[in-house]
């Protein structure tokens, strides 16, 4: 790119300063939001290289999946721009350089390692949980931000639940050869989620010990050292780290630690982060109805247009879900009492909010959810429905299976069209609009 090319204003909004990094089909330059004065990493990819090179898919499932997956440990995207011959990603600047220039001088304390490894697990448990699976984790890929938090990036080899086959795997081999878990190279199908733990493993050894556990110049015996599990842990590794060492860098995938048994190790319990049990049950106190005006409604919106309670597209998977209904607060509560009696859930309800309580474990605890109501006029009701607690997906899924069917005759549609909503009074989003991260 030109001297000229690089001080450039793009689509009117960002200005573009110096190059901060590049790839092979890629190059990084700082740039400014005009409107805003926040600084910004922008990613610049040729079209004409990505369609050449037939990486046009990935792409847009790299965009896709960072626009899922919204975590304080992960870069986050703001907003995708494109012009004829490029595609611009406005990504969140992150200043303190990738993790691994830090772990290039040596090894770093085991506090300090801790530090990184619950927040790369964090993220990485969160992926998961919404059917995203990295497949290139290395310290390469792990960035720091100015006060030393972690920053997972580089989503370009991720795959969702979707690309698994009718066997629940997935079988393109993929990731960086000192990284990637033995099932990846055996090619006979592998768990996205346990390979990623696999690449963790490595990550936390190399933190600790300075150096790779599985190093060979030769492929085929690297490979070998892979597929056998054949390593071996520095003395001044503690001995509770080396046995979650050992645990992540299981070969049999069947066999290898997951991330919830992660969690309750006694070395990842000294490492002391915020309770997030605590926030999500803030979430959840219940208090008596609220008057919405036009504000409240903006606000509730996504773009300025009210959404359905359910929607089918996977992308669009969240925490938090709206529908109205001109039934009454005890209406409601009655038909939530029922679908928590067969879905076994206990439920606690006040005059305004409802909140069911799963009675059996999920992946990450007990499930539970929140309807909230908020008066819109004396006979429509807005209803704000949102996870409290446990897995995401399992939520999204306990929606579509079970709470659609017990409330399709509540949730209030127009005449004209099918989608709650649809007709209110409210101001469409532009069809010209960038496609916001």
């Amino acid at each position: 790119m030109s001297n000229e090319d690089r001080n450039r204003v793009l689509h009117g909004k960002y200005e573009l300063g110096r190059q901060l990094g590049h790839g092979t089909f890629a190059k990084v330059y700082h740039a400014r939001n005009l409107k805003s004065g926040k600084n910004v990493a922008m990613k610049i990819v040729s079209k004409e290289k990505v369609i050449k090179v037939g990486m046009r898919e990935q792409v847009k499932r790299e965009i896709s999946v960072m626009k899922m997956v919204r975590h304080h440990n992960i870069v986050n995207l703001h907003e995708v721009l494109a012009s004829k011959s490029k595609i611009y990603f406005a990504l969140e600047l992150v200043r303190g350089g990738e993790l691994f220039k830090k772990v290039e001088k040596g090894r770093i304390k085991e506090d300090e390692a801790r530090h990184y490894f619950y927040q790369l697990i964090s993220a990485i448990d969160f992926c998961h949980s919404r059917g995203v699976y990295h497949r290139d984790l290395k310290p390469e890929n792990l960035l720091l931000d100015e006060e030393g938090n972690l920053k997972v990036s580089d989503f370009g080899l991720s795959a969702f639940s979707e690309h698994l086959r009718q066997d629940g795997l997935l079988h393109t081999s993929c990731g960086t050869p000192n990284y990637v878990a033995p099932e990846v190279i055996g090619r006979k199908g592998y768990d996205g989620a346990k390979s990623d733990i696999w690449s963790c493993g490595v990550i936390l050894y190399v933190l600790l010990a300075g150096f790779l556990p599985f190093h060979e110049e030769n492929i085929v015996l690297l490979y070998r050292k892979i597929h056998r599990g054949d390593f071996r842990c520095p003395p001044w590794i503690s001995a509770d780290a080396r046995r979650l060492i050992v645990k992540m860098l299981d070969p049999n995938p069947n066999t290898r630690i997951s991330i919830s048994k992660i969690m309750q190790t006694s070395w990842m319990k000294k490492a002391v982060p915020r309770s997030l049990e605590i926030e999500e049950e803030k979430g959840c106190e219940g208090k008596q109805i609220e008057t919405l005006n036009a504000f409240h409604i903006i606000s509730l919106s996504q773009g300025f247009n009210l959404s359905p309670l359910f929607e089918n597209k996977k992308s669009q998977e969240r925490e938090e879900m709206r529908f109205a209904t001109t039934k009454t607060p005890s209406s409601l509560i009655s038909k939530l009492e029922e679908v928590a009696n067969s879905a076994k859930f206990s439920i606690k309800k006040s005059d305004s909010s409802v909140r069911l309580q799963g009675m059996e474990n999920g992946r990450k605890g007990k499930l539970g959810i929140a309807a909230e109501m908020f008066e819109l006029t004396p006979s429509l009701m807005v209803v704000e429905v949102k996870k409290c607690g446990g897995d995401t997906l399992e939520y999204n899924q306990f929606c579509s299976k079970e709470l659609r069917p017990a409330l399709k005759d509540i949730i209030w549609t127009s005449k004209e069209n099918d989608s709650s909503f649809s007709h209110l009074p409210i101001m469409s989003a532009s069809k010209n609009q960038t496609i916001n991260g």
